[in-house]
């Protein structure tokens, strides 16, 4: 549950990774049935690491531990399970005047509450980022070990690379969904679908060059996929709150790294992810509606989640909405991903999208970090 408050507005959500699946490519008897919903039927919360200082988490670190319920409905308690620190991240804004040679810099900071599970082979690294701007990010880091099967060497087929001799990394992908309670000065909200067009040459586009957003709500429930031909996201809209424009308070989501899903949606695995097939899916809120692919995910035969959910065709214009967002990782292996694979990343980010009447962040005060140094002044 995350609450950011400014000049009497809020906006409150409940987010949660609800949801993975990692289905693999190849069509052989043995490897077929590989699309292991790794947080529904392994579960991260019981696979969080206990964190290690200095390695794990850098900085002034405060450590939280969890406590799970384990296979026989007793509580395991993990060490160190959470973490939280600051870091600098980066310019947050600067502009130089050149009539008066003046510069003005201000540096950005950001709150960062990570753990990392381990499920089977793989680590997941989730990463929540609380910027001074407003922003909130969600970044999953993928590392470990690859999937690797045997193979001819030098015939790895067209399923996979080999990465070493008689080695292969199957072809495969990690799709994840995240249920996002939202809450956009107060729960009467609406989801607006923004598409960016161009416009016909004629007399109102002479130039060819006007091209400009139109904006769709959504008015019931429904999945909605990415579409990067018209830089498609999606604002979730105040019904009773505006800002200094006379416009909506909102958030928006960009699917920036939404991924195509290649599993036949009639086929066995199919069926069980059905969520997959959309990048965006709103609901209005259901308490008994917690998991896209059903309550029970290990023992799904697919006709629960959200597929079935929307079919109900429930109003989302002016209610306490539920955005259920699919992003992930495409993953070609590569002979740099052996024999552990690097970090690689999928996330999204929520933006303000005229929450603020202006750049929440001009009244920081100037401040300089004054143990950087020159490397040609220290010669």
């Amino acid at each position: 549950l995350h609450d950011i408050h400014y000049a009497g507005r809020s906006v409150c959500y409940r987010a949660s990774m609800s949801e993975m699946v990692v289905p693999y490519g190849s069509p052989d008897t043995q490897h077929a049935r590989k699309n292991v919903f790794d947080i529904g039927e392994y579960g991260l919360g019981k696979l969080a690491n206990s964190l290690q200082l200095g390695c794990d988490c850098l900085g002034a670190i405060h450590y939280l531990d969890c406590h799970v319920a384990d296979a026989f409905g007793g509580v395991m308690k993990i060490d160190n399970g959470i973490c939280i620190h600051e870091e600098d991240w980066g310019i947050l804004w600067k502009h130089w005047d050149f009539r008066t040679d003046a510069t003005e810099v201000r540096r950005a900071r950001r709150l960062v509450i990570s753990s990392i599970s381990t499920v089977g082979n793989y680590e997941y690294g989730s990463y929540w980022y609380f910027c001074l701007d407003g922003e909130i990010e969600f970044e999953m880091k993928a590392t470990g070990i690859i999937n690797t099967v045997g193979c001819e060497p030098g015939n790895p087929g067209p399923y996979g690379t080999e990465v070493a001799p008689g080695v292969m990394g199957q072809i495969h992908q990690h799709l994840f969904c995240a249920r996002l309670d939202m809450s956009v000065d107060g729960d009467s909200n609406a989801v607006v679908e923004c598409d960016t067009v161009s416009l016909p040459i004629g007399p109102d586009n002479p130039y060819g060059n006007a091209f400009t957003v139109r904006e769709t709500t959504l008015e019931t429930e429904c999945g909605r996929p990415r579409n990067a031909d018209t830089e498609r996201f999606w604002k979730f809209v105040s019904k009773e709150k505006t800002n200094w424009m006379g416009k909506p308070t909102a958030y928006k989501l960009e699917p920036k790294q939404s991924v195509a899903a290649f599993n036949n949606p009639e086929g066995p695995s199919g069926k069980r992810m059905g969520f997959v097939y959309n990048h965006l899916w709103a609901t209005p809120n259901d308490p008994t509606q917690r998991y896209p692919s059903g309550e029970f995910v290990n023992g799904s035969d697919g006709s629960e989640g959200l597929p079935a959910w929307v079919r109900e065709g429930r109003s989302i214009d002016g209610e306490d909405v539920v955005a259920w967002h699919v992003f992930g990782l495409h993953h070609v292996t590569r002979l740099e991903d052996f024999p552990v694979q690097p970090c690689v990343r999928t996330g999204f980010k929520l933006m303000p999208s005229g929450f603020f009447d202006r750049n929440p962040n001009l009244d920081l005060a100037d401040d300089r970090n004054k143990a950087s140094c020159s490397a040609l002044a220290a010669e």
